[in-house]
């Protein structure tokens, strides 16, 4: 089993309003990356996530660090021009917002864990076989 993965930015935003435990543990057990700009998104989305976990505030920082201690952020400036070009190209038949995501995982060779299922059908159907689908990647765990 594959211990490193890409995660979008709906899966981290998913944990981080959980609030579970076993997403710590599972965090540990495995290693997470997501593009830089994915906190760009996460900033968008941020009263969102707040809002809706059910831990206190204090509970919500402490779980929040713990969390963003656990995951790793990649520049996209290390990314190779050709993984961007692949994953526009790949991307712009689905959705063009996600090249990041996709981009990383051909450069790094990890396989991109989502719960984006149009993109996930879009990407297979090209002959795109890096992606799993967050609940079937949790079935195996």
């Amino acid at each position: 089993m594959n211990l490193k993965y890409i995660i979008d930015a709906n899966i981290l935003m998913s944990i981080l309003i959980s609030g579970k435990s076993q997403y710590i543990n599972m965090l540990s057990l495995f290693d997470f990356m997501l593009p830089e700009f994915a906190f760009v998104e996460l900033n968008l989305y941020k009263d969102v996530v707040i809002q809706k976990t059910k831990l206190d505030k204090i509970q919500f920082r402490q779980y929040a660090y713990t969390v963003f201690s656990l995951i790793k952020f990649a520049p996209t400036f290390i990314q190779q021009e050709n993984s961007i070009i692949k994953a526009t190209n790949l991307c712009e038949k689905v959705d063009i917002k996600d090249v990041g995501y996709v981009s990383l995982a051909i450069d790094t060779e990890l396989i991109l864990l989502t719960r984006d299922e149009k993109l996930y059908k879009g990407l297979r159907k090209q002959g795109f076989k890096q992606i799993e689908l967050f609940e079937n990647f949790l079935k195996n765990v």
